[in-house]
């Protein structure tokens, strides 16, 4: 065999190089994920909106046709429970965060729980959020306690934006009825407060998470270490209106406003991830926590789907999820395979060398295979539907049996079905007709309650955490 030429070893030593910089690319992408609130599955264009909404939305439509779009990317049922899942890879009941802490307390994430950021930062990534965070507003409950390494963002809701110009309003009677503060830390830091939320922030504080997210790409995109970072919009919960300039843009009022302006701000984020050079080697995902706003004239829309959120409809389940990774996620692929947003957990180990926890009962499927289109099945074929700390039903393949209805979030009577309502969902997606005790479908009660019966004993196995656990906490055995 001939050696090379000096000139052919150069260029081997050049290819194998780029082969080593590729594979090591691979195993520990970058994973950027935007996080709506309170955003319907039928508001961007490639699920229906767009345009029907009152604006355009091509750079995050984009997306799907750079990579791949889910038609059945299933999330809890409010706030604080589907960012505890989403954290945690476990259902929200099992933290003690099965709904959002409408009373007074201590709440959010005990320190005993693993969250994303935590195993991905013990598997040598940089992490970083800019947005809402909802999960705890106490000493060591917030974003910095819980594996990010920076944080800019609002420790709560944007409802408390209302506070500070209310005539009505009256701090101080009671330890939790306080202005709300755009708040900032870095890990091992108390978090400080920057300045009030009030109304006129509200309505640039989105501009700010994206800026500060676009920044941190660029502080990153020449590291060696990888990066996770978390864009929790506070975009579309009430009040839904855009910054100042952007007001009127549309000529579709404050929804269609607020629209293009999201979609700018993606497309930004988009352009600084290309423009960094590290497309190829970064996961970008846009999703939300659950489905749409129900406050009028804030509401939102959730496509062909019956139901806001804080009901068990799929409109309140079922939110957009868009991921491109060039070379790895298939261009232009969309799947009606269940996902649930506790797969990431699984997934981003998967791909960033983490590990699950072993030590408690884990929801979390891993879906990676699915993502990068080496399976067609996501290998998950059911979820438990909570509202609430209440189980609402169960949906299993195509069919969704409930136990209880609500019609809408708030205001409404809770259905309570002496005997389980059944809707197939490819031939009901309203969920109006159910096939209760139609003979020939009523075998579906057996899979679909052997569901609730599985998890019914990982709930005795491991008995939940109780909403406003202290720290520190470890589980009895």
């Amino acid at each position: 065999m001939n050696s090379p030429t000096r000139g052919q070893g150069f260029l081997l030593t050049v290819v194998l190089a780029l082969n080593l910089s590729s594979a090591h690319a691979q195993e520990k992408p970058n994973i950027v994920m935007v996080f709506m609130d309170n955003f319907g599955w039928g508001e961007l264009g490639v699920y229906g909106g767009g345009v029907l909404r009152g604006a355009p939305t091509p750079r995050i439509d984009a997306i799907a046709a750079e990579g791949m779009r889910l038609l059945n990317f299933n999330v809890e049922a409010q706030c604080t429970p589907s960012r505890a899942a989403i954290m945690t890879g476990r259902y929200a009941i099992r933290t003690g965060n099965g709904e959002v802490p409408l009373g007074g307390g201590e709440y959010g994430l005990t320190q005993w729980e693993i969250t994303i950021p935590e195993m991905l930062s013990d598997a040598g990534y940089a992490t970083a959020m800019f947005g809402k965070w909802h999960l705890g507003d106490s000493e060591g409950r917030y974003p910095t306690d819980q594996g990010f390494d920076e944080w800019y963002g609002i420790p709560n809701s944007s409802d408390e934006s209302y506070w500070p110009d209310n005539d009505l309003f009256r701090e101080g009677v009671h330890p939790q009825v306080r202005y709300e503060y755009v708040m900032e830390a870095t890990r091992g830091e108390t978090p400080r407060e920057v300045k009030i939320y009030d109304s006129a922030q509200r309505l640039m504080m989105d501009r700010e998470l994206t800026d500060r997210a676009k920044d941190y790409i660029e502080r990153k995109a020449g590291d060696d270490q990888p990066f996770f970072l978390f864009i929790p919009y506070t975009q579309t919960h009430l009040p839904v209106e855009p910054e100042p300039s952007r007001k009127g843009s549309t000529g579709n009022g404050k929804w269609g406003d607020v629209l293009a302006q999201l979609d700018d701000y993606v497309g930004e984020l988009l352009d600084t991830v290309d423009d960094a050079g590290i497309a190829d080697d970064t996961v970008f995902i846009f999703t939300a926590d659950n489905g749409p706003e129900a406050a009028i004239p804030h509401q939102g829309f959730g496509g062909p789907w019956r139901g806001s959120y804080f009901t068990g409809l799929e409109g309140s389940l079922r939110v957009p999820f868009l991921i491109r990774w060039p070379g790895n996620v298939p261009e232009g692929a969309v799947s009606n395979e269940i996902v649930h947003e506790m797969d990431l957990f699984s997934t981003f180990a998967t791909w960033a060398g983490g590990e699950v926890p072993n030590d408690r009962v884990m929801d979390s499927v891993d879906v990676s295979d699915f993502l990068t289109g080496e399976t067609d099945t996501s290998g998950r074929e059911d979820v438990v539907i909570y509202v609430g700390n209440d189980i609402f039903g169960v949906k299993w393949t195509n069919w969704k049996m409930a136990t209880r209805e609500l019609d809408v979030g708030f205001g409404v009577p809770i259905k309570e079905f002496p005997v389980p309502s059944f809707y197939n969902l490819h031939l009901d997606p309203r969920e109006e007709h159910p096939v209760l005790n139609a003979p020939p479908n009523f075998w579906v009660r057996y899979p679909a309650s052997q569901v609730l019966i599985d998890h019914a004993i990982t709930l005795q196995q491991e008995p939940p955490i109780a909403p406003g656990t202290p720290d520190p906490y470890l589980p009895s055995r």
